[in-house]
């Protein structure tokens, strides 16, 4: 039985990678707080895939979010595969990391980017571990709360601590961190910390005044940008799936004219996209749809514009 891939392209295994240019996999979880208990996104990575179902036969057209078609010709992926789920489980959240870890290590190993279909936000500690011979890295999170817990529950690396423990790491050089409002970021240390460090935040408020160019011009250039993205950061009246929909927050064109620009400015060195819960979304699951489109445009940019047009229907 054919296993389901992410817009119906092609799957692949991590033991017969052959000069990808993008691989996505899937990660339900790292680092539960709750041993044993499965992540409230661990649905996550196949309720993406089913939605972008929904658009597979239409990469081949003209893509109005990125300006070109990302894949000109129907029977060519342009090396973009599926690799599947890492094997998670809640009770085995050091063996989550190493997988998680190992399987970055890996794709990038062949020269490919890596995408990430979480899971929880505990998912880009160990994906960004990943990348350490591959650095250095500027991390542009775009999510409703800084993540710089430390030690929460016992637990230093759980969904509320990534930014923090991404920032330890040696290869991570710079942040930029969008969208940030609300409750649900800590004490205010936490934001002394992250600032302190040099994270730039760009709050709701920010993107008000300055639109999307706030979060756009803090953005150092030339840089190769680890993106990860806590569906919160979006505005709940968008998408509301997701674990602590705070009010505000980013719309869908101005999570795309972000990512447009990162690809502009530099290289999207790989993607994590985190925290959406199906089981809060509606039963057309248009949650789900909007994670695949970004993960598609991210995939687009990656790939860019190779020239190619669509061959025009012969006359009847």
């Amino acid at each position: 039985m054919t296993r389901p891939t992410f817009a119906a392209l092609p799957a692949a295994d991590l033991d017969t990678l052959e000069q990808p240019s993008i691989v996505l996999f899937g990660a339900s979880e790292a680092t539960p707080y709750d041993d044993g208990a499965p992540s409230h996104s661990a649905d996550a990575p196949a309720a993406i895939r089913a939605a972008s179902l929904g658009f597979a036969r239409q990469l081949s057209q003209i893509d109005f979010d990125l300006g070109f078609t990302p894949f000109p010709d129907p029977d060519d992926a342009r090396g973009v595969v599926d690799l599947g789920d890492v094997d998670t489980r809640p009770e085995d959240a050091a063996g989550n990391r190493e997988r998680i870890e190992a399987t970055t290590r890996a794709v990038l190993a062949t020269g490919a980017v890596p995408i990430v279909l979480g899971g929880d936000d505990s998912v880009p500690i160990p994906f960004a571990a990943g990348f350490a011979d591959y650095g250095p890295l500027i991390v542009v999170q775009i999510d409703a709360h800084v993540d710089w817990g430390d030690d929460i529950r016992g637990e230093p690396l759980g969904y509320g601590s990534p930014m923090r423990r991404l920032a330890e790491m040696p290869h991570v050089t710079g942040m930029v961190q969008v969208g940030v409002r609300g409750l649900g970021s800590g004490g205010a240390w936490q934001i002394e910390d992250a600032r302190n460090w040099g994270s730039r935040i760009v709050t709701a408020y920010d993107l008000i005044r300055g639109g999307i160019d706030a979060a756009i011009d803090a953005v150092p250039a030339g840089g190769r940008y680890l993106v990860s993205i806590d569906c919160d950061g979006i505005d709940p009246t968008a998408f509301p799936a997701v674990a602590m929909p705070t009010p505000g927050g980013l719309r869908y064109e101005e999570v795309v004219l972000l990512l447009t620009a990162l690809a502009e400015k530099g290289e999207i060195a790989g993607l994590v996209l985190a925290e959406y819960v199906p089981e809060r979304d509606g039963p057309h699951r248009l949650c789900a749809a909007m994670a695949a489109r970004i993960v598609a445009v991210t995939m687009g940019l990656v790939l860019g514009d190779n020239g190619q047009t669509p061959p025009r229907p012969s006359a009847a």
